[in-house]
């Protein structure tokens, strides 16, 4: 993954600007040698697909060494990316924010200390740590216990008003409000294991020794926030149909469907209502642990004074090591965390329109034209997000000259990679071909969209970078066309092909997205 020379990012902007008209695929402004008249019409093919009928696709690809298109078609056309988003909240939390940027989780009390007894409150003030774990409240709790306060005489408070209290984003569909990639965004909250999905539960069903009784349900981590109604039941055959669902405005999980005696457990990720209360449960309890009573009721919401007292303090992994999880994983609520971080720390204000800004305010001076693009949310999982295909290529010819791009390159999924924290999710696509271990891109998918932009090296050794956005298609899945444009891609060469016959390139059908399920995959495997 070494770095490699780019060009000016508004040289291969302005190219990409007058390759084709929209609806129209054309190799370059120049005339294209007989190697990209084929590559044309093979991702032509590709795009005459039958699942594709009626739908509206978006390629660009342009050659970094040269600033040359490779290929345009309807570039410029405003589609729905999904979690191509990311790209440009990613590299903006880069730039604006750093790689060694940290959040900080910490406590602090009001009052006096004496023989082990506070006499006031104890603050947990939230950072907007998106990978804060159970075991590290334990930690903060313990360093309490260290201290040598025993006693609280006062309330716990949980200060997470570092950002706005908006929990969702302005435009996510309500049915997808109790999935781990729809969690509730908050500055102090607690993610179940090292995935990092924060605002989130993992429930566990497991089966009874004997059929006809309910499974047992336990929670990772163990609290006491969420409750759950178990309405599931063990049988002695047949398959497993559990179901979780976190019924609205509360946090009852209820379980229903059946699994039999001796099967493995059940399992899903589930988002909390209020990861505020989530994040304070999980301290008190790990308070008593270490044998400090707060004798005092927990409340959400109020500010930490400015003359508290800090008794222990968690400062988070750096930003270029989170952009592994975030960017491999495609986690939504780290770029909403990123995104309302932006916005605190650039204008003292921790809400979306004011990361959003920030954003737009960076990808400009990038040279991404902002004036052809909307976006709403940091993740992608807002339908209202439409940003143009060219304006990806721009974006990511512009990050080259970036003193971070390695870490952030390295940070995107890599195709046919099997390493969970390598291929992300590319793992399962494109292997055996030869974009695998080859193409870094960014995935997205939302039921009716898809995309996938990055980086590939052809068969010359040439670094590529393409845009591919498809949207408004009624299959299940397009995975698979955009693997061959990859496929074809990492293929192209310029040497001995001017009287090959056309041959459109197979890739490994990619895993379909589960019916109803926004998101790119489902935990633990790829869909």
């Amino acid at each position: 993954m070494h770095r490699r020379l780019f060009p000016r990012a508004l040289a291969v902007l302005a190219v990409v600007a007058t390759a084709a008209t929209a609806g129209a695929s054309t190799a370059t402004a120049e005339s294209p040698t007989p190697a990209q008249t084929r590559l044309n019409a093979t991702i032509d093919a590709v795009l005459a697909d039958s699942r594709l009928a009626g739908a509206q696709a978006g390629v660009v690809v342009v050659d970094t060494a040269t600033g040359r298109s490779l290929y345009h078609r309807n570039g410029d056309r405003r589609l729905i990316p999904a979690s191509n988003t990311k790209l440009l909240t990613s590299t903006a939390a880069m730039k604006l924010l750093g790689p060694g940027h940290r959040f900080t989780t910490d406590v602090a009390n009001d009052g006096v200390r004496r023989a082990g007894v506070l006499t006031g409150n104890l603050y947990l003030r939230g950072g907007g740590d998106p990978t804060m774990l159970a075991e590290n409240y334990d930690e903060l709790a313990a360093r309490v216990a260290a201290a040598g306060v025993r006693v609280v005489t006062g309330t716990l408070v949980a200060d997470d008003t570092r950002y706005d209290r908006t929990r969702l984003g302005p435009d996510w569909t309500w049915d997808d409000e109790s999935y781990y990639y729809a969690a509730q965004v908050s500055a102090l909250t607690v993610a179940p294991d090292t995935d990092y999905d924060a605002g989130t539960v993992i429930v566990h069903a497991a089966p009874a020794g004997a059929a006809g009784a309910p499974p047992v349900v336990t929670m990772t981590p163990p609290n006491g926030w969420l409750r759950i109604d178990n309405r599931a039941e063990t049988v002695a055959t047949g398959e497993t149909s559990i179901s979780f669902e976190r019924e609205h405005g509360g946090n009852t999980i209820v379980v229903t469907g059946q699994i039999a005696v001796g099967e493995d457990p059940a399992s899903d990720w589930m988002t909390v209502w209020e990861p505020t209360g989530y994040a304070a449960d999980i301290f008190r309890s790990a308070l008593l642990r270490h044998g400090v009573r707060v004798l005092g009721r927990t409340v959400l919401g109020e500010a930490t004074p400015r003359d508290a007292t800090t008794i222990a303090r968690h400062d988070s992994m750096p930003l270029a090591e989170l952009m592994v999880p975030f960017l491999k994983l495609s986690n939504n609520g780290h770029a909403e965390v990123l995104t309302k971080e932006l916005g605190r720390v650039l204008s003292g204000s921790g809400t979306w329109s004011a990361g959003l800004a920030a954003i737009g305010t960076y990808a400009g001076n990038s040279g991404v034209d902002t004036g052809t693009l909307r976006q709403r949310d940091g993740s992608g999982l807002s339908r209202r997000n439409m940003i143009p295909p060219s304006q990806f290529v721009a974006l990511l010819a512009a990050v080259r000259a970036e003193p971070w791009f390695d870490t952030w390159y390295a940070a995107l999924p890599v195709a046919g990679n099997a390493d969970r924290f390598v291929g992300g999710t590319l793992r399962s696509r494109m292997r055996g071909t030869a974009a695998a271990n080859n193409v870094h891109a960014k995935t997205g998918s939302l039921t009716g969209a898809s995309s996938l932009s990055g980086y590939v090296t052809d068969a010359d050794g040439r670094l590529l970078a393409f845009s591919i956005v498809l949207n408004n298609y009624l299959t299940s899945s397009v995975k698979g066309l955009e693997d061959q444009i990859a496929v074809a891609l990492a293929s192209y060469t310029e040497k001995g092909t001017s009287t090959a016959r056309l041959t459109v390139p197979t890739a490994p059908e990619a895993p379909r997205v589960p019916e109803g399920r926004e998101c790119s995959w489902v935990k633990p495997i790829v869909c």
